[in-house]
């Protein structure tokens, strides 16, 4: 049986060195996007901090943080750039319906959303995670919880405004979609039915488009699988969907330039001792080559 995907795009340096715009040297910060992150929860505070972080270091102009209100004193001393604001939650800790509408307001101003890392499971944070797709207007990217969210409601992201952006990893893919273990050409038709864009994490990460594009993405080792790595690569998307890129352009780009920054910090600190946080540290020198000119 043939696949139905059109061709398959391997991903390289030179591929993203056609994606990733110079900068205007007229440019203030609202031309290089404001993005709405809506993040953690009690005792899940890094995933936030690291999706936070992945936008700072991305090039988003403006990254704000809307988090638990029992989350955000912790993350009020950790993030210096970003704006972190406090929502209302419940006794555990998770984002409770009382936040929908200072979180639709936020959706509003923003460029690009990212929802779900480190939200943590509830009926309250899946309402949410409704709730912003039907009304949000932006680009949406959906990490972790916020797929999860989506089990029992997936034909949701047929109502989106835009095609939204899921970044499962194997195990929250096959709670959405109960294929475990797809084939490729399962992934494009998965990307076809729902109307969105599938980056689904994996040693060869796939980007699926809804037109039947896929791409293949080459850069990345074992050393990032750790928790974190992928609130990284959430904010870095979500970044790069701020500043206006293509959507399906954004994921190729960030998931290459995610897994660069993880061949410098494995060459650099070993597979075995790298963490997410290197990631972050070496993503500033992996985008030097974009510089207007050397300073």
């Amino acid at each position: 049986m043939k696949e139905p995907y059109k061709m398959m795009t391997e991903l390289d340096q030179s591929y993203v060195d056609r994606i990733i715009p110079e900068r205007a040297a007229e440019a203030n910060k609202n031309d290089f996007g404001r993005v709405l992150c809506v993040c953690g929860c009690a005792g899940y505070t890094g995933a936030a901090y690291f999706a936070a972080q992945g936008a700072v270091r991305m090039g988003s102009g403006v990254v704000t943080l809307a988090t638990p209100e029992r989350a955000w004193p912790v993350l009020a001393v950790k993030l210096n750039e970003p704006v972190v604001r406090p929502m209302p939650c419940g006794a555990d800790g998770m984002l409770s319906r009382e936040a929908l509408p200072a979180l639709l307001s936020l959706a509003e101003k923003a460029d690009a959303l990212l929802i779900g890392c480190g939200l943590g499971r509830s009926y309250a944070v899946a309402e949410i995670v409704v709730t912003l797709i039907e009304n949000a207007k932006c680009q949406i990217v959906l990490d972790a919880d916020g797929i999860n969210a989506l089990t029992a409601h997936k034909d949701i992201l047929r109502q989106a405004a835009q095609p939204v952006i899921l970044t499962p990893h194997a195990g929250e893919f096959a709670r959405l979609s109960g294929l475990e273990n797809p084939q490729q050409g399962e992934l494009t038709l998965f990307a076809r039915k729902m109307g969105c864009i599938l980056l689904y994490k994996g040693h060869r990460t796939l980007i699926a488009a809804p037109d039947g594009r896929l791409y293949r993405n080459h850069s990345g080792n074992p050393g990032m699988a750790k928790g974190g790595s992928g609130d990284v690569l959430a904010g870095m998307l979500v970044s790069l969907c701020g500043q206006g890129l293509d959507p399906v352009d954004a994921a190729c780009a960030a998931a290459w330039l995610h897994g660069r920054a993880g061949d410098m910090a494995a060459n650099a600190r070993s597979e075995y001792g790298m963490t997410p946080g290197d990631l972050l540290h070496f993503l500033p020198d992996l985008l030097k080559r974009y510089n207007t000119r050397e300073w």
